[in-house]
């Protein structure tokens, strides 16, 4: 029981990221972009290695002695692109209003942190700040409105195979939960953001759009409780343990959730916020560390 909370704490403080997001939306004085595309590639960094050698290779470690090596390498295989098919559903049916990880530009967040700082001029915005692209006119209040919470909404579910694939790996490795929470966690601060600027333009309010910006991250804990709960108890044996097979699918399924949220979500964003070659810099030191970390825990 004790590794089951451990696991749900992991899973917790990777959601409440956004709620870090919307902190730093609301008190930081400038953005760091830099150091969001650098995160952001750190955070594909990690999740690419670990996925890539070390959940993968669990997944087929947990599966030979039931079904044989070869059946093993081949169930394993569909259980990552069915992990990736998943997410890729995910993608495709979630109501999306705009990108859900849309950079805003110092311009918008300026009166965010500074109540006596006029709303910016839209208009000259959208043409002076070629670098932004994704600048919006935060006037049309409940057009605006609606994209916030669509965004949030579009999150939320998001965030749902993000906190299963937290929750098992830290299950079954709680050091590697440890490292794919905290990937996961530098990827959800901007989505904090992005959920936070458009909610508070069209509210006035940064008590709601902190709350939204919380609640969207709630959405990882929620999920991994609700997965755990339906796989114990359909597919739990009398002690209610997972059998070795089912996590070994299901390993193979985070691997592929986590891989293709690497490359459609974190490595765009990288490069969207950063300069040169912060994106691969930060990808690169990601896989870095995470090779570190596996080999001094051997």
């Amino acid at each position: 029981m004790r590794d089951v909370w451990i696991a749900f704490g992991l899973t917790l403080f990777a959601g409440m990221a956004t709620a870090i997001g919307s902190v730093i939306a609301f008190t930081a004085k400038r953005t760091d972009y830099r150091f969001l595309s650098v995160a952001t590639g750190f955070s594909a960094g990690v999740m690419l290695y670990v996925s890539f050698v070390e959940i993968y290779a669990k997944g087929v470690d947990s599966l030979v002695e039931r079904f044989g090596e070869t059946g093993a390498h081949w169930i394993n295989a569909s259980s990552f692109f069915g992990g990736m098919l998943l997410i890729g559903l995910i993608d495709n049916l979630i109501p999306a209003a705009e990108n859900p990880h849309e950079i805003h530009s110092e311009a918008e967040t300026l009166p965010l942190h500074d109540p006596s700082a006029r709303a910016p001029d839209f208009d000259a915005l959208s043409k002076s700040e070629a670098g932004y692209p994704n600048t919006h006119d935060h006037r049309a209040h409940h057009k605006l409105l609606r994209m916030g919470l669509f965004t949030a909404l579009a999150i939320g579910i998001h965030n749902f195979p993000e906190g299963l694939a937290t929750f098992l790996a830290a299950l079954q490795d709680p050091s590697l939960g440890v490292a794919i929470a905290i990937a996961i966690a530098l990827h959800n601060i901007p989505e904090g953001i992005s959920v936070s600027v458009p909610i508070f333009y069209a509210t006035g309010s940064r008590k709601k759009a902190f709350l939204y910006s919380t609640l969207s991250g709630l959405a990882e804990p929620i999920g991994a409780i609700i997965a755990y709960a339906a796989i114990r108890f359909f597919l739990g044996g009398n002690s209610g343990a997972i059998p070795p097979e089912i996590m070994g699918i299901l390993f193979g399924g985070v691997a592929g959730i986590m891989v293709y949220i690497s490359l459609d979500e974190l490595l765009p964003t990288s490069r969207a916020y950063g300069k040169g070659h912060d994106s691969i810099f930060g990808l690169v030191a990601g896989m870095l560390v995470m090779a570190l970390s596996l080999l001094l825990m051997k």
